[in-house]
């Protein structure tokens, strides 16, 4: 069995885990961190220095600024870990880096198969449709509550596209400051947020006369949260190193 402790447990993303969690004899979350108050079937810490309780693996669905503190118990303790938040810095992206010397990481900005696959479908069209002339866009959207923009999700599909084509796009985010033409080595993304849309992001190939849309639609967190947990799985007989999602549905 995977014994896992939650950093962030008391969030919407956390809780969805724990639902899933006990639902799955191979996992068990035996400790939560959270700074808030919740309903919990297991110890939480609002400090994880604090949380002594043994277990194979850490899953993070916190907030960027809690990072940094889970990557110095990560470094003490060596507990692999599966990074979840999104919108980190710079820095703090190195920083995983270094960590995986000690330690399993594993960082994705997506957690949910259907993604992971899409991720594949990218890769493997991206580079003919460009060289036909097709124009890229990604259009994301989200809940009012999410606070970075763009996502994480439409970042990384446009570092796939990118990669698939040699790393030759620069990424819009705004044209309203601009007058001129599209250029044709130019990837737009754009963000909505309102209500309570789960996750949706759709890739545009636009061509002469021609369109293809490829979109993927999240309608319940649970498609995160069963992603999350596979990959504690995987990730608790791993060997140190920086991990993705690719590595747990198979590249």
């Amino acid at each position: 069995m995977t014994k896992i402790i939650m950093h962030g447990c008391n969030g919407r993303m956390g809780q969805a885990i724990t639902r899933l969690a006990q639902l799955d004899d191979s996992v068990e979350i035996v400790a939560g961190v959270d700074i808030t108050i919740g309903q919990n079937t297991y110890p939480v810490y609002t400090d994880i220095e604090e949380c002594k309780v043994a277990a194979d693996v850490i899953i993070d669905f916190a907030s960027a600024k809690a990072i940094d503190k889970l990557l110095d118990y990560v470094e003490a303790t060596h507990i692999p870990v599966v990074v979840c938040t999104t919108g980190l810095s710079e820095e703090q992206k190195a920083r995983l880096e270094e960590v995986s010397k000690k330690a399993s990481v594993l960082v994705s900005a997506n957690m949910s198969l259907g993604i992971n696959v899409l991720f594949k479908v990218l890769t493997s069209i991206s580079g003919l449709l460009s060289d036909a002339g097709f124009d890229i866009e990604i259009i994301e959207k989200h809940h009012n509550q999410k606070l970075d923009a763009p996502s994480g999700t439409a970042l990384a599909l446009a570092d796939v596209i990118n990669k698939a084509m040699e790393n030759q796009f620069e990424y819009i985010y705004d044209r309203s400051d601009r007058r001129a033409k599209r250029d044709s080595k130019e990837i737009g993304i754009s963000a909505v947020r309102g209500g309570t849309i789960v996750g949706d992001h759709e890739v545009i190939y636009a061509g002469e006369d021609e369109e293809i849309v490829i979109k993927h639609t999240a309608h319940s967190r649970n498609v995160f949260a069963k992603g999350a947990l596979e990959a504690a799985k995987f990730l608790s007989s791993t060997q140190c190193g920086m991990y993705s999602m690719q590595d747990v549905v198979g590249k």
